[in-house]
């Protein structure tokens, strides 16, 4: 009989409530616990989802019983402490992202998972998607040739409010971390690390990055175009050049329907994705599956992935002069 996991939530924002209905649908997912500095706000989601523990602190749920798995949810500049905390009390994570504030947060969460030999993962759901796989299958059956090149973009117009995740400098607002942390992914999963970075972003009223733009050039002539905005509603969509053809990452291409591979003197070929949930539960499928083989890191997604992503982040901060109180103190 197949193993039950027993999944905990750290963070009760709006991407816990879409990852709680996805572990619903999952038969070997169970959520089991909950935790939140409101106790009140972790009873009501527990309530919701059929947790049998909510607790009112980040602290406690380490000490629940018969845990598995820990997702966290919280704001960016949570994710190293949360991480440790329950890496050190021997509890796999499933961290959202970005992975940390920085590459230094990031190495510490590496050598925490490596000294308590206990699984880690950034929750980059786009990398266990069906349409990112169906990309990688093309690619790797060489439909377009090799990548020459990457265009993909990431923009929305949210209301201003400069005490809100996205606006909080304190909190890691902006768009890099946010929303250009995808665009940035996609050209690292299909060139890898850029041998040269060039960036130019708008720095807004709350000293975070609502705007900015990214060129990446590597050493055989690659090139990465990526663009992410909170100024603007961009199209949101992602092409994949190649020697012989092209694929096309539909809006919003971090989890679209559809892609299409197009080629010379040929009909564009679509490929359409039905999603059964937010999206979510592929990777908490991936995890489960790494967890069962008793994998400490995803071979999809693997620590030096995450390692090598942060470190980008941070040359792109660097160019466009953003930086965060985590760059001083830890």
């Amino acid at each position: 009989m197949a193993k039950t996991y027993n999944w905990g939530i750290i963070g009760l924002g709006k991407i816990a409530h879409k990852f709680a209905q996805d572990l619903d649908t999952l038969p070997n997912a169970r959520l089991q616990a909950v935790a939140s500095r409101s106790e009140e706000r972790a009873r009501e989601f527990a309530l919701q989802y059929g947790a049998p523990h909510a607790f009112g602190s980040y602290e406690e749920i380490t000490a629940c019983p018969g845990l598995d798995v820990v997702y966290i949810a919280t704001p960016h500049p949570g994710h190293r402490d949360n991480t440790v905390m329950c890496l050190n009390a021997g509890i796999p994570v499933l961290c959202e992202k970005p992975f940390a504030m920085n590459s230094r947060q990031v190495r510490e969460m590496v050598a925490a998972a490596r000294a308590s030999d206990t699984f880690l993962m950034e929750a980059i759901w786009t990398r266990f998607n069906p349409s990112t796989a169906k990309a990688l299958e093309l690619i790797g059956h060489g439909m377009i040739g090799d990548v020459l090149s990457v265009k993909a973009d990431f923009g929305f117009r949210p209301l201003f409010d400069p005490d809100s995740r996205l606006f909080n400098h304190a909190l890691g607002g902006g768009s890099l971390l946010d929303i250009g942390i995808y665009p940035v992914f996609l050209a690292l999963l299909l060139l890898g690390k850029p041998a040269g970075i060039q960036a130019m972003a708008h720095i807004g009223a709350t000293g975070v990055d609502e705007e900015v733009g990214m060129l990446f050039q590597y050493q055989n002539g690659q090139m990465a175009h990526l663009h992410a905005s909170l100024r603007a509603f961009t199209k949101t969509e992602a092409f994949i050049y190649g020697e012989r053809g092209a694929i096309h990452l539909h809006t919003r291409w971090h989890e679209p329907t559809s892609l299409s591979l197009i080629l010379e003197d040929r009909r564009p070929q679509d490929y359409r994705f039905e999603y059964t949930t937010n999206g979510y539960s592929y990777e908490a499928e991936e995890v489960m599956h790494c967890l069962e083989h008793g994998l400490k890191e995803s071979p999809l997604l693997p620590l030096s992935f995450s390692q090598d992503l942060m470190e980008v982040l941070d040359r792109v901060r660097e160019i466009i002069g953003l930086q965060y109180p985590e760059d001083e103190t830890g």
